[in-house]
């Protein structure tokens, strides 16, 4: 009998060492990229990596918090795993960063952690961590690899568990012995990741259920998407009819300006969507989003745990269905090969029978998109705007945290797959690191990092790693001189008693000249294109730093009017 399907057997590699063996496995897997800082608990990794530098990057960064968040923002764009290599102890906590990120975000992401011998372990040595403990509750898996021979199988199970059902971080403890240690093993063979599908019935019961709806409501976003996946989901909604929300932080899933998209469910939504949920909606189909607290504005737009109107959740991860929110109709499902499935749903008559109910809603966005007057002489929707309208379409917007990321969610209009990276667990920090990343991976498009001071001051350092890399990054500065999101709930629930929120800056344009970076600062409104233009002609690296009066807090409330909020409801 013959196993035409089976490999003939082939005679193992020489002895290599073990980070020899797990540098070729990167390789075998297709890594191109690894984020890293050296460190010593690892050199036989990097001495693997030496020779694979032809086929994989070693990217030396300058704090593992960079480096993770580098690895999460690529994985995002590519859709493969992204790795991070740092050494034990001080480099495994501060690389911590990137792995909530990625835990929340759902981002497949894979750390290797140089860790102490074998011989040394649960004796505290020097910085020794049981990152099984450490880890534990943001990771999917923690292991630790005590066996030079089982390095591919390791591997291939991490490789595997990081991109199955929910995506997320995995992290591998190295010992140095066991790098170190020698052995003639054979090499994985790469496998494709087993995807979720929705069942004929499933399809059958949301095609009803859509038949059936008055006002309907499609809301996607989350993990596993690609471009093609996208492309299928507004192919849907375009022949069904259906009204299209996108979840916290996922903007870029939709064309935003598809006349059936409606808007963005999270922090500062359309009130008139807000009320549409809570009031209105009959049918809310969502595919990919886990409608966590961003999303759900507090758990608030729907009820626990029945939501107020019928309910159709696909998730790729079976263990998300029917946690926060109980599903009518629950379907673990990838999100390509549901958008497959769907091709089975008839268009029916949703195009003309929810024409008003969605002309109504796209118009409240577009109402909601126009610029705001504001406070000073900068007006950040207007420089957002006039990003929007100048830079490419599949130019890639990077930010972290803060309040200044609600001027770019509301006024930027998103219009391909991929063109937003930030953080959904709200990481301060996130956006130099990711926005390198993004023009490590996509060096031929235009990239824009918009942070706040604060936000940028906590990875800036990733400035020598822009420069060194010559990447193409537009950083752009919103100097208020104060941690703003703080300040406003400050404001709010203790006004005018303000402490640890003012913050004295650098001078950011010396500073970014000091990475051999080109800046200027930039304090009005009608100065801002021609800085623009000198940023994308210098064809490198650049950064503008934008003065914000510390009055414009949000684009809908003043400083002043925070801060009367709290009086009125203190009163």
């Amino acid at each position: 009998m013959s196993h035409t399907n089976v490999p003939p057997h082939c005679a193992p590699p020489p002895a290599r060492h073990g980070g020899s063996i797990l540098a070729d496995q990167l390789a075998l897997l297709g890594v191109q990229k690894i984020f890293c800082v050296p460190g010593e608990s690892f050199l036989a990794l990097l001495d693997g990596l030496h020779d694979q530098r032809d086929t994989i990057e070693v990217i030396t960064c300058r704090h593992e918090a960079g480096a993770s968040n580098m690895a999460d923002a690529y994985a995002k764009l590519t859709g493969k795993p992204g790795i991070c290599a740092v050494t034990r102890g001080p480099g495994a906590t501060n690389a911590s960063n990137g792995i909530h990120t990625a835990f929340q975000d759902s981002t497949p992401l894979i750390l290797l952690i140089g860790q102490v011998s074998r011989d040394a372990r649960d004796r505290e040595a020097f910085q020794e961590i049981d990152y099984s403990k450490m880890f534990g509750d943001m990771a999917k898996w923690v292991a630790q690899i005590d066996d030079v021979r089982r390095i591919p199988e390791y591997i291939s199970r991490a490789w595997h568990v990081a991109q199955a059902g929910r995506p997320g971080p995995v992290v591998l403890a190295l010992p140095e012995d066991v790098l170190s240690d020698l052995a003639e093993i054979p090499d994985l063979r790469p496998q494709p990741v087993t995807k979720a599908s929705p069942t004929v019935e499933a399809i059958m019961e949301l095609g009803a259920l859509i038949e059936k709806a008055e006002r309907p409501l499609l809301v996607v976003g989350g993990p596993s998407w690609s471009a093609q996946s996208a492309r299928e989901a507004m192919d849907f909604a375009s022949r069904t009819g259906l009204p299209v929300a996108t979840s916290f932080r996922c903007q870029d899933y939709v064309d935003n300006r598809h006349e059936n998209y409606v808007g963005v469910i999270g922090i500062g939504p359309i009130p008139e969507l807000r009320q549409r949920i809570m009031e209105d909606v009959d049918l809310l189909i969502g595919v990919g989003p886990r409608f966590g607290e961003m999303t759900t504005q507090g758990y608030s737009l729907l009820d626990i745990p029945n939501p107020q109107m019928c309910f159709v959740h696909v998730h790729p991860g079976a263990d998300e269905l029917n946690t926060v929110y109980a599903a009518d109709l629950a379907i673990t499902s990838a999100p390509d090969t549901f958008w497959q499935a769907t091709h089975a749903i008839g268009n029916g008559n949703g195009v003309t029978k929810w024409a008003q109910w969605r002309a109504q809603q796209r118009s409240d966005y577009e109402a909601f998109s126009v610029p705001v007057d504001g406070p000073g002489r900068l007006n950040m929707s207007e420089i957002v705007g006039h990003l929007s309208t100048t830079l490419p379409d599949d130019a890639i917007f990077a930010n972290g945290a803060g309040n200044n990321t609600g001027w770019v969610h509301r006024f930027h209009q998103y219009r391909g797959y991929r063109t937003q990276l930030a953080p959904t667990s709200g990481s301060m920090g996130y956006g130099v690191p990711a926005a390198i990343a993004a023009s490590l991976a996509e060096p031929d498009r235009a990239v824009v990092c918009i942070s706040g001071d604060g936000c940028f001051l906590m990875t800036a350092q990733e400035l020598a790693t822009a420069k060194k890399y010559a990447t193409k990054v537009i950083f752009m500065v919103v100097n208020n001189s104060m941690y703003g999101t703080i300040r406003m709930h400050q404001e709010r629930h203790f006004p005018g008693r303000i402490i640890a929120t003012e913050l004295t800056n650098p001078d950011f344009v010396a500073y970014a000249n000091a990475f051999g970076i080109a800046a200027e600062k930039v304090e009005a409104t009608d100065a801002f294109p021609a800085a623009l233009q000198r940023a994308r002609d210098s064809n490198t690296n650049y950064l503008i730093e934008l003065i914000v009066d510390p009055e414009a807090l949000t684009p809908t409330q003043t400083l002043s009017a925070a801060r009367a909020q709290g009086e009125a409801q203190q009163s």
